[in-house]
């Protein structure tokens, strides 16, 4: 099947998404936790993925080089992989498969996924709309279970290769087997993100931005705001407006249009949130804001602001859910090198409206993703997406077209030289 018919397909599943997005918002909700807003959001953001993808299929597909000789042609051309194999995590359930599926099919592979077991319902229903698009039997596979098979999946030697978004050590455990043997490997394993704040920032825009960071999606993101570094002295306005905005969070089931923020994934999930928290309060962390409980019993776990001391385990290991840490340095560089001192390189925000300041950041923070004055979550289908350092794989990213086409493919270069002329 050629590449634009498979872009037709593409097309077709992004319109069926659409067409039973409610369907799919609220299966996300009951296994995730998330409200039905953030699950109404990731569902139109997974059928905008596919409808990008579909229409990359009219991009160029070669490159021609110039050759010393004049009957000669040298072409870059472009073939499938093979067999991909897709790990995708729980906290977007839907979205992180639509960006690996979806260029998977495109270029010509056929997919095997291994999804989240929190979240098999999604998962299923994905399936369901690659089949009535059009998807041909045997060419998009699910595979529903337990950990471990993710683990024989990277090792079977028919996978070419393989794409992984989740934490770091299964990260490491796969990039062993995976480069072990040769394959391709794609990977995003997480982010202990900072903002820095300056002290020529819109108080507001940057409260806002931090709070929507650090607490949206029950701070289920690898993306989220974990670090707030204050540069210089002051900040008592940014710092009140983020205090009245978390403590005005309402906590509850995300089915109620009224709540802001719901439950995270699972019991143990909310243990380990708490006793993270609890561990840094032991190391000198003040709960500077938190949210009110919920009035119902669940996985809740309060949004919570803390300042403390940069040496907290908080401020070096990531806490995946509703938690960030007020820290303080006294100039621009010393933010910098406190933002890097983890091994995490996702993202990181910067709040300023001086543009040498923000060119600096640019430049130095270890990060994939740097937003100036804008949230550390969030990004753009058609612009390249991955950290650095333990975040991410030295491969190609993600989301974007070039980046697909490079990962999910195989380049190979042609020499093509007319036959000399019978005489």
């Amino acid at each position: 099947m050629g590449i634009l018919a498979r872009g037709r397909i593409l097309s077709t599943a992004a319109a069926l998404i659409r067409e039973r997005a409610e369907e799919l918002a609220q299966m996300m909700t009951a296994e995730h936790g998330k409200t039905l807003a953030e699950s109404r959001l990731e569902v139109d953001a997974s059928a905008d993925t596919f409808d990008y993808h579909a229409g990359s299929a009219r991009n160029p597909v070669g490159t021609e080089y110039p050759s010393s000789n004049p009957d000669e042609r040298i072409l870059t051309v472009r073939r499938p992989l093979g067999i991909v194999g897709v790990i995708t995590p729980w906290n977007f359930p839907l979205q992180i498969p639509a960006w690996k599926i979806a260029p998977a099919l495109l270029h010509g592979n056929t997919v095997v996924w291994k999804s989240a077991s929190h979240t098999p319902g999604v998962s299923v229903l994905l399936m369901d709309i690659l089949a009535a698009a059009g998807v041909p039997a045997g060419v998009a596979n699910l595979l529903l279970g337990p950990g471990y098979l993710g683990s024989e999946l990277v090792s079977d030697p028919s996978v070419a290769g393989v794409t992984f978004t989740g934490s770091v050590p299964v990260g490491h455990h796969i990039r062993g087997i995976v480069c072990g043997r040769g394959a391709k490997l794609q990977m995003e394993l997480g982010g202990h993100n900072a903002a820095l704040v300056l002290p020529d920032a819109d108080v507001e825009l940057a409260a806002g931005s931090v709070v929507q960071a650090a607490m949206g999606s029950t701070g289920q993101k690898c993306t989220a705001t974990r670090r707030i570094i204050l540069v210089g002295d002051g900040h008592e306005a940014f710092l009140y407006r983020v205090k009245e905005k978390v403590e005005a969070l309402l906590l509850g089931p995300g089915t109620d249009p009224s709540v802001q923020v719901g439950p995270v994934v699972s019991a143990p999930a909310r243990d380990e949130i708490n006793a993270a928290i609890d561990q840094a309060v032991k190391e000198g962390a003040v709960i500077l804001a938190q949210a009110p409980a919920p009035a119902a019993a669940g996985h809740y776990v309060r949004p919570t602001v803390l300042t403390g001391p940069a040496s907290m385990r908080i401020c070096r290991e990531e806490v995946f859910g509703p938690v960030v840490t007020v820290l303080r340095a006294a100039t621009l560089d010393e933010a910098i090198a406190l933002a890097n001192t983890t091994d995490f390189g996702l993202t990181a925000a910067v709040f300023t409206s001086d543009e040498r300041a923000a060119r600096r950041c640019v430049s130095y923070l270890d990060a994939g993703l740097v937003k100036i004055n804008a949230p550390s979550t969030g990004s753009e289908l058609h612009a390249p997406f991955g950290g650095m350092k333990d975040s991410t794989f030295a491969g190609p990213r993600e989301q974007n077209s070039a980046a697909a086409a490079a990962f999910f493919t195989h380049e190979k270069t042609a020499y093509f030289r007319l036959a000399p002329e019978k005489a």
